[in-house]
């Protein structure tokens, strides 16, 4: 067993897994304390670095390109600190952090694990159901489907078009991007229909707009990450659809009748917001739509 414990987690490679702990002290992220242990299988792992520095080092682990649902629905953007694979070491042990890399590197050579690209994820990503409360509202997974509740705080165009549910079935992708303090960020849900959508995730019923705690909105990738390891693996061909076994959605129930008493006053408050100038035609076009297809 090759381990280090630092105040920022402790690594353990047993040989077949390395096991990523975040540490419990405050100046550890709270993504990191909120994602947990992560169990790398050596499959998945590219190569690891020791790097040295004056006062401290880090260790650095890269993985193979798609083996990680986080890494796919970050794209790489999560700030340093939050990312799970840099572990920062006292200059002390630097010699324990050697002995860790070293170790890994031995069990990939001996074990010819390639660099290329997975054909499928590797890792499995957050456990399901999986909630986050962000500046905008509250987005939740169960694994079948997505729910946005949108907050007192949202535009009024999305609080007009009423809770989002989206089947992960009809879902394309998952875009995301950190709100970093100085600039806003989002987390999009591109169905099938919205796919070519411009609007902008402030008036966008199918994306939140993250524009307070940058600390708290980054546990949105927690969400984007937990929908994006159900969705078809990036290796399959773009545009080709193959049978699956994700769950879909039942066939649709005749709304109750005080359900048209609600779309309507929906539709009236986006008609009162396409005339006050709040929307634009091709905005108000898209959000309509979007209300029509929930009853």
């Amino acid at each position: 067993m090759a381990e280090i414990i630092q105040r920022d987690g402790t690594w353990a490679f047993d040989g077949t897994t390395v096991r990523i702990t975040p540490g419990l002290h405050r100046s550890v992220p709270l993504f990191r304390q909120t994602y947990g242990e992560i169990a790398v299988p050596l499959e998945a792992v590219a190569s690891i670095v020791f790097e040295p520095e004056r006062k401290r080092g880090r260790l650095r682990m890269r993985l193979r390109e798609g083996a990680d649902p986080l890494l796919q629905a970050t794209g790489g953007r999560l700030p340093d600190p939050a990312d799970p694979y840099r572990l920062t070491v006292d200059i002390d042990r630097a010699g324990a952090a050697e002995y860790v890399a070293e170790e890994i590197r031995r069990a990939l050579l001996l074990d010819q694990i390639p660099k290329e690209p997975t054909k499928a994820y590797l890792l499995p990503g957050p456990p399901v159901p999986v909630s986050v409360r962000s500046s905008d509202g509250t987005v939740s997974f169960d694994g079948v489907q997505v729910r946005i509740d949108w907050s007192d705080t949202s535009e009024r165009v999305k609080r007009a078009t009423g809770p989002r549910i989206i089947n992960v079935g009809d879902l394309v992708q998952v875009e995301w991007l950190p709100n970093s303090g100085y600039e806003d960020g989002f987390l999009r849900f591109v169905t099938r229909e919205t796919v070519f959508s411009k609007l902008p995730p402030e008036k966008d019923p199918y994306a939140l707009d993250l524009w307070g705690s940058a600390r708290r909105d980054l546990l949105t990738a927690l969400v984007a990450t937990a929908v994006t390891a159900r969705l078809p693996h990036p290796s399959t061909h773009p545009g080709v659809t193959e049978p699956t076994d994700r769950p879909q959605l039942a066939a649709s129930v005749p709304p109750p009748a005080d359900h048209h008493d609600v779309l309507l006053r929906r539709l009236r408050e986006l008609g009162e917001l396409h005339r006050d100038g709040v929307l634009t035609d091709e905005e108000f076009a898209m959000t309509k739509a979007v209300v029509l297809r929930s009853f």
